[in-house]
């Protein structure tokens, strides 16, 4: 049977306009995802580079309209994993500074122009981390006091002197690590479920002279609604014994620029005496916190006032499974959780002055100058890697309405 031309010629002409549709969607598909690509490609791009590489941004989108949500972390691979912002969004507010930072632009020009050769700038915004120690070290003075020298069962180390008080009685020491220049190999960015994930392997050596051994460091950064987690895996991967310890440096924003209503709870019975507060070197003492002003163990918080610390808390109470640090902003209706969750976590050093919109919270492993006679046979908290073996330090950070 022959079709009418007629309906043929339609049949033919609406075979042929879907073929030419089809050949339309086949052009603009790859056009489409490639666009898609390139805003991606595009938003990465318009990070800096900070320590000769580029800032990454996890980010996620705010779900709920009743509690507030994490939303996004910058971290400098080039500068040692130092995590440079978090954000939150509190309803109502909006995005929340969680800790106190320059935006992007002026970090890059604080780390790339005005920083010291040993990256002293890392310490004092956003959050650096620290290792193989946190906090201060002494030790005898090269002729040119750029290098001390130092011992661990009978190994010198020989660190940089990178710090110094202000006082005429002042000493030189070192000072909070040997990673905060560091760049970071195999960064990558994976998605999760309700977020993001971010990890970066320093292959450390022996730190540049400085240290024993060799050393691979392995970081995560995950962001999800409640929580930004933040863990460092510290592996020996020489031949021979060595002492580690780890922390990071936050200071956390205080929103409503009052830090005299603020609360602080820190949930330690002991805390380590230190000479004064421009070498705050410890004494080998420690001492109970009850009936001090050291006693921040008040459910909710103590209000600071004008207290000054720079101090190190000990004897922590690990009952709820969490050396948990608690800091309220009541007049923001803001509070946030640092929750310690390595049981190497042997102390937990607050830095807070009263000029200042920030309070710093760093769990660490260690007291400070571990390796300092003062101690006697206390146990200072570094950790012995033998070849390989691992040590792994674990916080996490969770905000409220309190």
């Amino acid at each position: 049977m022959r079709l009418p031309s007629c309906r043929f010629r339609k049949i033919r002409l609406h075979f042929q306009g879907w073929t030419e549709m089809k050949l339309l969607l086949c052009a603009l598909v790859p056009m489409l995802l490639m666009a898609c690509q390139l805003v991606l490609v595009s938003d990465a791009e318009n990070l800096p580079e900070i320590g000769g590489q580029k800032a990454v941004k996890l980010t996620r989108t705010a779900a709920s309209d009743a509690k507030p949500e994490f939303t996004s972390v910058t971290v400098l691979p080039g500068r040692g994993m130092t995590v440079l912002q978090i954000t939150a969004n509190f309803p109502g507010k909006g995005n929340v500074d969680v800790l106190a930072s320059p935006n992007l632009a002026d970090a890059a020009t604080i780390l790339n122009e005005d920083d010291s050769e040993v990256g002293a700038k890392a310490w004092s915004l956003g959050s650096a981390f620290l290792v193989p120690y946190p906090n201060r070290i002494r030790g005898k003075l090269s002729a040119d006091s750029k290098t001390l020298t130092t011992e661990w069962e009978g190994h010198k180390l020989t660190l940089p002197a990178n710090n110094l008080g202000k006082l005429p009685t002042a000493e030189r020491h070192a000072m909070h690590g040997l990673i905060v220049k560091s760049k970071t190999d195999d960064v990558s960015v994976k998605e999760i479920p309700g977020g993001q994930e971010m990890t970066g392997i320093m292959h450390c050596s022996d730190f540049g002279g400085h240290w024993l051994s060799k050393t691979d460091l392995v970081f995560t950064i995950t962001l999800t609604a409640d929580a930004v987690d933040a863990t460092v895996v510290a592996k020996n991967v020489g031949g021979e014994a060595e002492p580690i310890a780890i922390a990071w440096h936050p200071y956390f924003n205080l929103p409503s620029g009052d830090r005299t209503q603020v609360k602080l709870h820190i949930p330690a019975e002991k805390m380590a005496e230190v000479d004064g507060y421009d070498n705050v070197f410890p004494t080998g003492k420690v001492i109970p916190v009850e009936g001090t002003r050291y006693d921040l163990r008040t459910p909710g918080g103590k209000t600071l006032g004008t207290e000054f610390f720079d101090d190190n808390w000990s004897h922590i109470d690990w009952s709820k499974g969490a050396a948990t640090v608690e800091l309220v902003d009541p007049a923001a209706h803001y509070g946030v959780k640092i929750e310690g969750l390595s049981k190497e976590i042997k102390a937990i050093q607050v830095y807070a002055p009263p000029a200042k919109q920030f309070v710093a919270v760093e769990h660490q492993y260690n007291f400070g100058d571990p390796f300092g006679k003062e101690w006697g046979k206390i146990d200072t908290g570094m950790v012995t890697l033998k070849p390989g073996e691992s040590t792994k330090w674990h916080v996490r950070i969770k905000v409220f309405v309190p």
